[in-house]
């Protein structure tokens, strides 16, 4: 099987997608959108699968399956247990997560491998074994190099990161999913995925000045919320999505992670071919010019998007400003403008920190990352310190550059950008998440008090960064954060506003002059760090020593026992934002993922307890310890053989793919989660590990459970899809309360908690 797509088969991918679109049309007899297109003609079985928006589950073939190093290790862990010899379609593991940033790229990657030794010694000879291509540490960012290397125009590619649908900037419908996911379009069965809603953001006129691709997202993000694009696909169509480089979508649908969209994509336009020659790939522009009906919506729907799509956003890039998010929430959207004049006008009390008098101070500014590490926003970095530079002037911060990966670092290495950003003071950073993850080794003294990190990153939920309470991150475009690290503060608008020289003179920045989206000399590769699988991995040993405390052999769950759970304590009723950082705390936690018994240790760490308002404490119904983490409390359940239930608020599980934010519950003997609403990836990872994941029929019914509550849920057997679960409440009273429970379990699904897991309903192979 080959790791990269070639043009013959490229060919016969459009010819198949084609096919199968022809029978889905003549079925519809209506005009599709972009995202329909690509799912139909992608069906496991297009003459008789159920098409009705929002409620079918589409079970469709996926062209490439993506692991990261975390995820990779339960991934393959649970691919193991098929007890299949290959993978069933394409696929990678790429060494990204584990990278930590301390001093400086290279010296961190030196000390990482050797950290992390035994972790890449399992997932290489794992992927060896099973087929897959392996990119060792150092080749960079999953996101970035499977823009690189492996996305095109049309392909399904699904992933264990969130930030996955980042190939959406090359057309790809690329989705993030749990490992469970992923194992069983590896095993070859159907992926499913909610036939989704569709949302569109129709873009006109042009960029220019200040403003980046980057503010395309930043302003959706500000108007769907966080939550406004769960269960939908996002298409950014209109002429102005053709003015739009390929890397720059790429920024836009890798952001589509925080709306909590499915994914988020780009027609096929000359933007993408230009990427694909310039990235050694022009063997594949011949057959994507022959194809481009394919790989856009039809003529109709663009020309009337109101008719198709159930929302359309409208935007005129051309009057499109600077903006900036958060802090807590990539949602928290306003213009570059506007915040400095709140900065400038704030009094005590007012700023965005708990201390206004730091949150304008900036104390780190950080660029790159997956998001935005492109050869054309570190061009455009890197023209904002070339102003600096020819003033005198360097950064008044601690400044770091995340190059996205190997040929993106070794092209502005080679290219100038680098060192121009290093002149100001840059530090440059391993081609790895870093910072952006949590895996940041900062020193205490830079976190002890509140303080505001700049960064032109994805995500900035409290604690994400550096894991502390005190640190608050707005968002921005690479070169606005820039701006900032040489003004020291975020009232700076670089717009308007004025920095002084060396000689003491004012001056102001000019916008960044317009970059090129790919370098002129094309890309260069630099050290070379792929793996390619052998022909034949049978007599490659995976081996895991059975006392290692980074990696833990997984066993199937046990099935359902067929009997409605009675009288389950509440492990927690948490309130608020209840991300998958706070259920699943990366940073330190992360070197344990393979150890799914010791990571788990730090479940709900992060979850404010509705009762107390204190994070990452609970009470223990058993024993009456009113100040346990809930870690503590569900071993103490699971070992008396009681079952239990987390209660959440609104979107529970936001954020990150991460599996282990269902794996933990399960191990530690979790029966249910019961929210008000949940993020997408995290309802489907709670089902594939047999939890069931309810929501209140009335949200507020929420408000009715009590810290010291015992639950009930009834009627289990007779589950079906549409129908509700009947819920006790037993208050420590005496007094009760029924409440009703909603779920959307297809039949399928419904399967997958009877017997325990989704995994122990895949067909193993024969021994």
């Amino acid at each position: 099987m080959s790791q990269f797509i070639s043009a013959e088969t490229l060919t016969r991918l459009y010819a198949a997608m084609d096919d199968k679109l022809a029978i889905v049309r003549q079925r519809l007899g209506h005009p599709l959108t972009l995202a329909e297109k690509v799912l139909f003609s992608h069906l496991a079985d297009p003459d008789s699968q159920p098409l009705v928006p929002g409620k079918s589950y589409l079970a469709l073939m996926v062209d490439r399956v993506v692991f990261q190093d975390v995820l990779g290790q339960t991934g393959m862990l649970q691919f193991m247990q098929t007890g299949r010899d290959r993978v069933a379609v394409p696929a990678s593991i790429h060494c990204d997560h584990l990278i930590q940033a301390r001093v400086e790229g290279r010296a961190d990657l030196r000390a990482s491998i050797d950290e992390n030794r035994e972790v890449y010694a399992f997932l290489r000879s794992a992927a060896a074994r099973y087929g897959l291509g392996f990119w060792e540490p150092g080749a960079g960012i999953i996101h970035q190099v499977v823009l690189e290397n492996y996305a095109f125009p049309g392909a399904l590619i699904i992933g264990t990161d969130s930030h996955t649908p980042n190939a959406g900037g090359l057309g790809a419908c690329a989705v993030g999913v749990g490992g469970a996911d992923a194992v069983e379009a590896l095993a070859g069965l159907p992926w499913e995925v909610l036939y989704p809603k569709r949302i569109a953001v129709y873009l006109t006129g042009e960029l220019s000045g200040w403003t980046a691709p980057k503010d395309v997202i930043l302003r959706v993000a500000g108007e769907l919320t966080v939550s406004g694009g769960t269960n939908a696909i996002v298409e950014y169509i209109g002429p102005g999505a053709r003015t739009i480089s390929a890397t720059g979508k790429a920024t836009i649908t890798n952001m589509g992670a925080e709306l909590g969209a499915t994914t988020s994509m780009f027609p096929a336009d000359e933007r993408m071919l230009t990427y694909l020659r310039a990235s050694g790939r022009a063997d594949l522009v011949p057959v994507i010019e022959e194809n481009l009906p394919l790989l856009a919506p039809d003529a109709a729907v663009e020309a009337d998007p109101e008719r198709f799509y159930d929302r359309v956003v409208r935007i005129d890039l051309s009057t499109l400003e600077p903006h900036v998010v958060g802090p807590h929430s990539p949602d928290r959207a306003r213009t570059v403008s506007q915040l400095a004049a709140q900065m400038k006008q704030a009094k005590p009390g007012d700023g965005l920190a708990a201390h206004d008098v730091e949150a304008d101070a900036v104390s780190a500014a950080l660029i790159g990352s997956c998001t935005n590490s492109s050869y054309e926003d570190m061009s455009r970095a890197a023209d904002v310190a070339k102003q600096a530079h020819a003033h005198g002037v360097k950064a008044a911060v601690p400044f770091m550059v995340t190059p996205g990966s190997e040929q993106v670092r070794a092209t502005i290495a080679r290219d100038g950008q680098l060192d121009t950003l290093a002149a100001m003071g840059g530090t440059v950073l391993a081609n790895a998440c870093g910072p952006c993850i949590g895996q940041w080794r900062r020193e205490s003294a830079a976190v002890a008090a509140p303080n505001t990190i700049v960064t032109s990153y994805n995500r900035n939920f409290p604690r994400r960064n550096d894991g502390s309470p005190n640190t608050v991150n707005l968002i921005a475009s690479p070169e606005i954060v820039t701006a900032w690290a040489l003004a020291g503060r975020i009232s700076f608008d670089p717009q308007h506003d004025t920095l002084t020289g060396a000689d003491g003179k004012p001056f102001r920045l000019t916008p960044p002059a317009v970059a090129p989206e790919v370098p002129s000399q094309g890309f260069t590769r630099g050290a070379t760090h792929y793996i390619a699988p052998p022909d034949d991995g049978t007599s490659v040993e995976v081996s895991v020593d059975p006392k290692s405390e980074r990696i833990q052999v997984l066993k199937p769950w046990p099935a359902w026992n067929g009997h409605d759970p009675k009288g389950m304590p509440v492990l927690i009723k948490t309130r608020g934002k209840t991300t998958t950082d706070h259920i699943s705390p990366a940073g330190p936690w992360l070197k344990l993922r393979g150890h799914l018994e010791r990571f788990s240790d730090n479940l709900l760490n992060g979850g404010t307890n509705a009762f107390t308002g204190a994070t990452g404490r609970t009470i223990d119904l058993l024993s009456g310890a009113q100040d346990v983490t809930p870690a503590e409390a569900a071993r103490a359940y699971r070992a008396a053989g009681v079952p239990w239930v987390i209660v959440g608020d609104f979107n529970y599980g936001e954020g990150s793919s991460r599996e282990h934010a269902a794996l933990s519950p399960r191990l530690l003997g979790g029966m249910a989660v019961i929210a008000r609403s949940f993020a997408r990836i995290h309802e489907t990872n709670l089902k594939k590990q047999g939890l069931l994941a309810l929501t209140f029929a009335d949200p507020d019914d929420y408000e009715r459970v009590r810290a010291d509550d015992r639950i009930d849920l009834l009627g289990l057997a007779d589950l079906a899809p549409g129908r509700n679960v009947e819920c006790v409440l037993h208050h420590a009273d005496g007094s009760q309360e029924t409440v009703q429970l909603k779920h959307s379990y297809s039949d399928v699904q419904l399967q997958w908690f009877k017997a325990g897991s989704a995994l122990n309903v895949v067909p193993k192979a024969s021994k």
